[in-house]
């Protein structure tokens, strides 16, 4: 049985669900009174309305029944129980990076990039260090994050390719955040969906928005300073740019 609901596999309310519905047998018991009266009891967000999620239960595949669905249901409950453990242990070490996070000197600048959260912020934090030295200026960081395009010229030939040549780690993080970023930050997503307009695919626009991001983050970490939308110039330009056509269109 495919558990049909908005929550990941993973969460919390789906583990409960597949621990009480583990078989086709109960959760052909369900009707969408029921199950709204049981995402009730277990705590349910209510971040979709139940009779979506009973909608969506009924439509999915069936799963065994009878005998082979009660033995797919101990496994199924088997494997719940793991996740729930591997969940506690996420949640602890979660607890101990936002802990060594809050103690370091730069946290504080991470912390304050948008859509950042902990583990966003430490990645950062962890790829790009705190050496200043490292990297004198911004191009030397957007190099090694392989977020700067790699060009080779032979005579009157000249090739712009992927930068293979860079620390995936960091590529790693400064695109996952610039993908995040994009849903909190209009600059970053006009950023974003400006490279989408001219053709590119979702990972070089990504790219093209982590490198943007990386100069604002270069400079930030230069000057010890967090991440501050007032003094971000091209972001209140843009906002100045938004609120100019709201008021014209009023």
């Amino acid at each position: 049985m495919r558990l049909a609901c908005s929550a990941g596999p993973a969460s919390a309310i789906s583990l409960a669900f597949l621990a009480r519905f583990g078989c086709q047998d109960r959760a052909d018991w369900l009707t969408a009174n029921r199950l709204a009266a049981w995402l009730k009891a277990a705590g349910y967000s209510g971040r979709t309305d139940p009779a979506e999620l009973y909608q969506r239960l009924s439509s999915a595949p069936r799963g065994a029944t009878g005998e082979a669905g009660t033995a797919s249901a101990h496994i199924t409950r088997a494997l719940a129980a793991a996740l729930a453990t591997v969940n506690t242990q996420i949640k602890a070490l979660e607890a101990q990076i936002a802990a060594q996070l809050a103690a370091h000197a730069d946290g504080h600048i991470f912390t304050s990039l948008p859509r950042s959260g902990t583990v966003r912020a430490a990645r950062l934090l962890a790829e790009i260090g705190d050496c200043r030295a490292r990297f004198p200026d911004p191009q030397a960081l957007i190099c090694l994050a392989g977020a700067a395009p790699s060009t080779r010229q032979s005579g009157k030939h000249k090739a712009v390719t992927f930068r293979w040549a860079a620390s995936k780690q960091l590529r790693d993080a400064v695109c996952d955040f610039a993908d995040g970023s994009r849903h909190a930050s209009p600059w970053a997503a006009r950023i974003y969906n400006d490279a989408i307009a001219r053709g590119k695919d979702h990972p070089h626009a990504v790219r093209i928005l982590a490198r943007a991001w990386l100069y604002v983050i270069w400079d930030c970490w230069h000057n010890h300073l967090p991440y501050d939308p007032a003094r971000h110039r091209a972001l209140q330009r843009l906002l100045a740019t938004q609120d100019t056509g709201t008021n014209q269109a009023a």
